[in-house]
C-alpha cells in the first residue's frame, strides 16, 4: 500500500462470512473475543465509500450489511455483542454502537451503487431513526449517517430530523475562549462532534451554525498540533483546566479528525486540506513518537501510540482508522 491508497488487504483478513472480528494479535485474529456492530458498522462506512469496489470488497459491504439488519430489533436498536458461536451477548440499545450503525447505513444508501444495498441500507437507516440516544456522540454518529442521506436526497425529512436532533445533543460550546467546546472534557472520537455541526449548517445553508463548527473544529486542531504535527488527546481524554497525557494516543481521533476536516473543505475554505494532511502524516510517521503507524506487509493499522512506540496489534477500529484517513490522502492528491 503507498502513501495514499486505503488498502483493504486487512480488513479483509479480518472478516469471515459472519462479519468482522474486533481485535487482533499482531495481524492474527482473535475469534474468541468475537464480533461487534460498531466495528462492522465502521467497516461498512469505509467499504461504502469506494466508488468502483471491487468484488471481494462488495461482498465485504454484502457481509457487513446482513449483520447490520441482523443485530437491529423491530424498534430500530441494535444489538453490539456477538460471540465467535453466533450467539448475542447483549440486548437491543442506542449505544455508541447505535449511532455507527446508522453512520455505516446512512453511508451505504447514499452512496452504493447496487440499487437492492441502497434500498436494504436504508430502511434499516429509517427503522433505525426512530430511535434517539441520551449519549451525544451516539447521536453525532447517528448525525453523520443523517448527514450522508441528506446529501443523496436533500428532501429526506426522517434524516433532517434525525440530523437537527443530533447537533441538539451535542450543545452548544462554551463561551470561554480558551474552551469552545460542548463539553468539558475531550474524551474520544472529538472532533466528530464538531463535523456533524459542520455537516448540518453546510447542508441547512445556516452560516451561523457552520461557523460554530468551523470554529470548534480550527479549536481542535490547534490543540492537537505540536511542532508542526498531530499529538491527539489519548486514550484517557482530558479535562479542562487539567493536565494533559501525550500517550496512548488512538488511531480513531486521527480519522475522526481527517473526516472533519474533509467536511471542512468541502463548505470552500482550502486550508482544511493541509489540517487533513498532518491527520495522513501521523500515520505515516509525523507524530510524537517518529513511527509509522501501520504495518506495509499487513495492512494493518497499529492499535495505538504509546511511549515505547507503537502497540503492534492490528485490531479492527485501528485499521478502519487508517484506511479512512488514507482514502482523504488519496483525494487531497
Amino acid at each position: 500500500m503507498n502513501a495514499v491508497a486505503p488498502g483493504f488487504k486487512h480488513l479483509i483478513r479480518m472478516s469471515d462470512d459472519t462479519g468482522l472480528f474486533e481485535h487482533a494479535r499482531h495481524a492474527t485474529a482473535l475469534r474468541h473475543h468475537g464480533y461487534c456492530t460498531d466495528d462492522v458498522a465502521r467497516g461498512l462506512v469505509v467499504a461504502s465509500r469506494e466508488q468502483h469496489p471491487a468484488h471481494r470488497l462488495t461482498r465485504l459491504i454484502e457481509c457487513y450489511l446482513a449483520f447490520l439488519t441482523h443485530a437491529q430489533d423491530r424498534s430500530g436498536a441494535f444489538r453490539n455483542r456477538l460471540t465467535f458461536d453466533r450467539r448475542w451477548s447483549d440486548q437491543p440499545g442506542v449505544g455508541d454502537w447505535w449511532g455507527r450503525a446508522m453512520w455505516g447505513l446512512g453511508t451505504a444508501a447514499a452512496r452504493i451503487s447496487a440499487p437492492w444495498i441502497r434500498k436494504e441500507a436504508l430502511r434499516a437507516f429509517t427503522l433505525g431513526a426512530e430511535q434517539r440516544s441520551p449519549h451525544p456522540r451516539a447521536m453525532a454518529f447517528a448525525g453523520l449517517g443523517a448527514a450522508e442521506v441528506l446529501r443523496a436526497d436533500p428532501d429526506s425529512t426522517v434524516a433532517a430530523a434525525l440530523l437537527m436532533d443530533a447537533v441538539e445533543a451535542i450543545g452548544a460550546p462554551s463561551e470561554n475562549p480558551s474552551w469552545p467546546w460542548p463539553q468539558p472534557h475531550l474524551t474520544y472520537a472529538n472532533a466528530a462532534l464538531a463535523e456533524v455541526i459542520i455537516a448540518a449548517g453546510d447542508l441547512r445553508d445556516d452560516r451561523q451554525l457552520l461557523s460554530v463548527g468551523l470554529r470548534m473544529l480550527t479549536w481542535l486542531c490547534d490543540i492537537q498540533t505540536r511542532n508542526g504535527r498531530l499529538s491527539v488527546v489519548p486514550a484517557a481524554g482530558w479535562r479542562q483546566d487539567a493536565p494533559r497525557s501525550r500517550y496512548d494516543q488512538q488511531p480513531i481521533e486521527v480519522a475522526a479528525l481527517a473526516d472533519a476536516c474533509a467536511t471542512a473543505l468541502a463548505t470552500g475554505d482550502p486550508s482544511w486540506r493541509e489540517k487533513a494532511r498532518l491527520a495522513v502524516a501521523w500515520f505515516q510517521g509525523a507524530n510524537d513518537s517518529g513511527v509509522p503507524m501501520w504495518d506495509p506487509a499487513t495492512g494493518g493499522g497499529y492499535d495505538g501510540l504509546t511511549e515505547q512506540g507503537p502497540n503492534l496489534n492490528q485490531g479492527a477500529e485501528s485499521t478502519i482508522a487508517l484506511i479512512s484517513t488514507m482514502q482523504h490522502a488519496r483525494r487531497l492528491s
